[in-house]
Parts: structure tokens; sequence; C-alpha cells
């Protein structure tokens, strides 16, 4: 089994949209963050299962349990929330019990694992619980490795001690890639359902993924200046001779880094051209020398590496970051335009 993990607004690329044709392309399950983003998927009239996994910390979990969303539960805590939501909708919520295997975000501690699962034992037939799950860490083979035992043991002792269950679920795009003993009986796709390298090493197609996300804009306005002319704020390229300047309307309100500045590429016209320039909140300036470029034309921020363009790997490269934050954060006055049909 499948989940389509589409939290964060599908990494970036509309949450709604990307679900509804997950759905409509038959993976098992959608993965959020929080039940606010659940509600939107049922809203929007998702019907497949949806499995939210961090709660607020007052979380009442009675719209949780009114729409249907699964929910991972890490603490006797949020469990005891869980059966009191229940016992108000008289609905039986359906679990997914957390054990943290090494990662130290949410999830039970091995201390605590026991008592967790003795507690939804005194629960009886009110709660559900549909699996266990965890999640690596990606530091290295060896830590993934200790914690995929982990993970097996916790799986044992739920299992001695009575806990019924269907699912086991522990990789995300790099453990699905690089365990295959780690499959069970679901994974989680995050970052590659969307065409991107997990590992962030820019082999997108070596792996057969195709970037979904491209970010495109036009040049705004091309001027011809003289020598020595200073571009944009704090002069970070001055002009070494006679040249057209090209200014894009994209900057870091748009989600383009600031820290991109002299080191970014784009692909203007069918040619790359750093960004000298400081890219500013809704605006940068490229340097095109003699080149042939007019206003109007196209300007690929980030895409598909095999057509030339930068990659979402490229940028995050040079401001020291991970292509999942790169097309996370796109937004401001980019508008995103589905072109159904196309791989």
């Amino acid at each position: 089994m499948v989940c389509g993990v589409v939290k964060a607004n599908a990494y970036g690329h509309g949450m709604i949209r990307v679900a509804k044709a997950l759905e409509l392309a038959g993976v098992d399950y959608l993965g959020v963050a929080d039940v606010r983003e659940g509600i939107e998927l049922r809203e929007s009239g998702i019907q497949i299962p949806v499995l939210a996994w961090l709660h607020d910390a007052e979380e009442d979990f009675v719209s949780a349990l009114n729409h249907k969303i699964e929910l991972g539960i890490s603490s006797k805590n949020q469990l005891d929330r869980v059966a009191k939501a229940a016992a108000l909708t008289g609905i039986v919520p359906k679990l997914h019990l957390k054990i943290d295997t090494g990662l130290g975000r949410n999830g039970s501690t091995e201390d605590q694992w026991l008592p967790l699962l003795n507690a939804v034992l005194a629960l009886g037939g009110a709660v559900e619980v549909v699996g266990i799950f965890s999640h690596l860490s990606s530091t290295n083979r060896e830590e993934d490795l200790a914690q995929i035992e982990r993970f097996d043991a916790a799986v044992l002792v739920a299992k001695q001690a009575g806990v019924n269950f269907r699912l086991r679920h522990l990789t995300a795009s790099d453990g699905s890639l690089s365990y295959p003993q780690a499959h069970y009986e679901m994974v989680r796709i995050g970052v590659a359902l969307y065409g991107l390298d997990p590992f962030s090493t820019n082999r997108a197609a070596e792996f057969g993924l195709i970037p979904a996300m491209t970010a495109i804009s036009k040049v705004s306005q091309v001027k011809v200046v003289p020598a020595n002319h200073g571009v944009s704020y704090n002069y970070l390229h001055r002009t070494a001779a006679q040249t057209k300047l090209a200014l894009i309307p994209v900057g870091y309100a748009e989600g383009l880094p600031r820290a991109a500045s002299t080191f970014a590429e784009v692909l203007i016209a069918g040619k790359r051209f750093k960004i000298q320039s400081q890219i500013a909140m809704d605006q940068f300036v490229v340097d095109v020398g003699d080149a042939d470029i007019a206003a109007g034309d196209e300007v690929v921020i980030f895409g598909d590496a095999n057509t030339g363009a930068p990659s979402a790997d490229d940028l995050a490269s040079v401001c020291a970051t991970i292509n999942y934050e790169i097309v996370t954060r796109m937004g401001g006055r980019f508008v995103r335009e589905y072109v159904e049909g196309r791989a």
C-alpha cells in the first residue's frame, strides 16, 4: 500500500488538486501533518483514508473523528483525549500508534511504549488500532538499519501484548528507495511523489523521477546601460561594459531565497544566466550582455534538469538547503497551473 503525503500544501504543489489526482490514480492513503489539513481534504470531497500525526497540545479530536480522519498517536495523553472525543461522538477512532525509533521527534519512547499499548487495550472496542509506524532519521545507513531493528522490536512487543493491527509503515521517500526490506504493508511517499530526489543529490533522473513543478516567470523589462552601472541593492554587480539588463518580477515574496543572490542561475530563452544582483522582495535583475533577450521572454527559475533548466536541487545547493524547502516555499504571486496529461 502507498500513502501519498500531501502535507504543507502538497510540498507547495497544491494539496487539493494533488490529493484529487492521487485519489483518482488509486493511492491507498493520504498523509497530512495535522487535523486541519485533513479536514480541508474531506471538505474538498476526498473519500479515501486520511492520516494525520502532528497534533496541537489542546486538540480535542472531535472534528477529526467527525471527518473520519485517522490519527497518529504518540502518547497516553493524546490517547486519553481521543478516547474522550470518541465518547462524545460515539465514533470509534482509527489509530496508528507511533514509536520513536531514534528520530527524536513525536512518537512514544521505548519506556512508555508498553504502557501506551496497555492503555489502548484497556479501552477495548472503543478504539481501533489500524497501524504501527515510525520514521527514519536518514542520518546514515548504520543508523537507519538500527532504527529498522528497533521498529521490528516495538512491533513484536505490540503483538505480544495482544494489540491487533493491519499495517506497519516506517519508510518515507528516501527509506523506500533504500530499504525494500522495510516496506512492510505500507510506504509513505512524500518528496519523490513530486519528482524530486529525496537525497538532494540532484539525481532525480537516475530514480526515474520527473519534477512536477516548474517555476516560470517572464522578463518584464530590458534596457541598455553603460559600463560601471550599479545593479540593484548594495551593487553586488556592476556592469563591466555596455550591456543589457533584464528585470524579472520574482523575489523572496514568491519564495526565491535571497541567499541565492549572485549564485543561482535561471534559464531565459533557452540560455542560462546567473542572478548577479541582490534578489529583492519582488524582483531581480540579470545582466544578459548582448544576448537576444526581450520583454516577454520566458524565465525558468527551476524545473526539470533534462530540459536544460536549473533544478530545485541546483537552487537548493547554492542556498545551503534542500529541494524540499525550495518547492514548499513557492507562493506569493505565483499562480499554480496544472497541465493535465503531462508526466
